[in-house]
C-alpha cells in the first residue's frame, strides 16, 4: 500500500491543454467572473470596465483550455513578453480545484519555457491566495504596486518541479 501511495503523489495529474476556439470565450468569461467576483468586490473594482477589459484581453490564440478525462475544467491564457512567457490568466473551474489541476498546468508551463530557456512571469492580486502556489513552484517576487505582486521564475529552476 506505501508503494501505491507514494506512486499516487508523483504521478502527473491526467490533464490535456487544447487549443482554444472561438466558441470556448462565453465558457472562459463564466470561470473567470466565478472566480473574479469576490476580488473585484473585495477591490471595489467596476464590475462593466472589467467585462470590457475581458473582452478585449481574450486572444483564443493565446488561451489554451485544461481538460481532465476529456472535460474542460479550466484555462490559462499566455503569451510572450521580450524573452519571457507572460502567464495572463490561469483558472481552474470550481467544482476542480484543489485537486492539483492548476499546479499540474503550471507545471507544464514552466517546463515548455525551460525548454526554450525561457522566464516564466505573471501577476497576481495581493489578496489572491494563489501566491502561496507560484512561491511553491519557484516563482519569486520581483516588484509590485498598489494591487499586484509582479513575480518571475527563471528556467534554471527545474529541479523545484519534482517536489
Amino acid at each position: 500500500m506505501e508503494h501505491r501511495l507514494s506512486r499516487l503523489q508523483i504521478d502527473p495529474m491526467p490533464i490535456a491543454l487544447r487549443p482554444a476556439l472561438d466558441q470556448d470565450f462565453d465558457y472562459c468569461r463564466r470561470v473567470y467572473f466565478g472566480e473574479m467576483e469576490w476580488i473585484i468586490e473585495e477591490l471595489h473594482l467596476d464590475r462593466s470596465a472589467q467585462q470590457i477589459g475581458f473582452q478585449q484581453s481574450w486572444v483564443p490564440a493565446q488561451v489554451r483550455i485544461i481538460t481532465l478525462d476529456g472535460a474542460d475544467v479550466g484555462w490559462l491564457q499566455t503569451m510572450m513578453d521580450g524573452d519571457d512567457l507572460f502567464v495572463g490568466q490561469i483558472f481552474v473551474d470550481r467544482p476542480f480545484q484543489r485537486r492539483g489541476i492548476g499546479t499540474e498546468a503550471l507545471k507544464r508551463l514552466i517546463s515548455e519555457a525551460a525548454q526554450v530557456d525561457r522566464t516564466v512571469c505573471l501577476a497576481v492580486v495581493k489578496i489572491n491566495p494563489a501566491r502561496r502556489l507560484y512561491e511553491r513552484l519557484g516563482f519569486r517576487v520581483i516588484h509590485e504596486d498598489d494591487r499586484k505582486f509582479y513575480m518571475r521564475r527563471d528556467p534554471d529552476m527545474t529541479m523545484l518541479l519534482s517536489n
